[in-house]
C-alpha cells in the first residue's frame, strides 16, 4: 500500500499541476499524510531544475500553512472539556500514531518548545506529531511559525540547491544520506542550545556588598553617636516594663 501511495504522488511529477500537487501534500504532511513533501519536490527539481527554488518555496509555504492547521486542529479538536480525547483524537491514536507516543512528545515541549519544533521540521522525526502536540501544549504560536519556517525551509531549500548545483546525479545522495545530515545537524544544534542553557544556568549571581548595620546600643559601646559614624544606623524599639513603683500619668 506504501508503495503503491509513492507511486501515486511521484506521477504528480509529469503533471503541469504538479506544483499544486505538492503544495497540498505538504500542506497535509504537515497534519496526518504518511509520506515527506521531498518525495514529490525531488522529482520536480530533477524534471525543471532552473525551478528548484521556487519548488522549494512552495513546499515550504505549504507546510508552514499545514503547521499552523495541525496547531490549530491540537489546540481546538483534541481534547474534549472533561479531558478525554475527542473522536477526532482517537482516531488518529488508533491510524496514525499511539497515545503513549503522543504524551512523550507533549512532556518535550515542557523545555523545548523551539528546539523540539526545530528538529521535527528539519530531522526525519515525524512532523505532524510535534506540530498537533504543540497546538495541545499551547506553546507561543508565533515562535511555533517561526521554527516551523526555518527548519522547513532550511531542509526543502538544501534539498532545491544540491539538485540545481549537481543535477539528477545528486539524487542517490540524496535518498542515502540527507535524513543522516539533518539527524546530524539537529543535534549538533540541541548540543549547543543545552550547553548555552547549562552555562547560563550555572552563572553565578553578583556579590551584593551589605553595609555594616551598627545599633545604638553598639554606638554607646563604642564611644560614638550616629552623627559622628557614616555607618547606616539601625535603632530598635526596645520594650522596657514599668515598674509599678512608678508614677503614670
Amino acid at each position: 500500500m506504501v508503495r503503491k501511495l509513492y507511486n501515486w504522488v511521484l506521477s504528480w511529477s509529469d503533471s503541469k499541476w504538479g506544483w499544486l500537487a505538492l503544495f497540498f501534500m505538504a500542506l497535509f504532511e504537515a497534519s496526518w499524510f504518511p509520506l515527506p513533501p521531498d518525495i514529490l519536490l525531488i522529482a520536480l527539481c530533477i524534471g525543471a531544475t532552473k525551478k528548484s527554488f521556487r519548488f522549494a518555496a512552495i513546499c515550504l509555504l505549504g507546510s508552514v500553512l499545514g503547521a499552523a492547521l495541525a496547531y490549530a486542529i491540537g489546540n481546538l479538536a483534541w481534547v474534549t472539556a472533561s479531558g478525554e480525547p475527542t473522536a477526532f483524537a482517537q482516531f488518529f491514536y488508533d491510524h496514525i500514531f499511539s497515545q503513549a507516543t503522543f504524551n512523550n512528545v507533549s512532556k518535550i515541549y515542557q523545555e523545548w518548545d523551539f528546539v523540539a519544533v526545530f528538529t521535527a521540521g528539519f530531522s526525519p522525526l515525524p512532523f505532524k506529531i510535534f506540530t498537533i502536540a504543540g497546538g495541545m501544549c499551547e506553546i507561543n504560536f508565533p515562535m511555533f511559525i517561526l521554527a516551523s519556517f526555518v527548519a522547513r525551509g532550511m531542509r526543502f531549500f538544501l534539498i532545491a540547491w544540491l539538485i540545481w548545483k549537481y543535477g539528477a546525479p545528486i539524487k542517490k545522495f540524496i535518498d542515502k544520506y540527507l535524513n543522516l545530515l539533518a539527524t546530524l545537524l539537529a543535534v549538533i544544534l540541541i548540543g549547543i542550545t543545552v550547553l548555552l542553557f547549562a552555562i547560563m544556568g550555572n552563572e553565578e549571581p553578583e556579590n551584593t556588598t551589605e553595609e555594616p548595620i551598627v545599633t545604638a546600643q553598639q554606638d554607646i559601646q563604642s564611644g560614638t553617636t550616629p552623627l559622628q559614624d557614616n555607618n547606616v544606623v539601625e535603632f530598635k524599639s526596645v520594650a522596657t516594663p514599668i515598674s509599678p513603683c512608678e508614677d503614670t500619668l
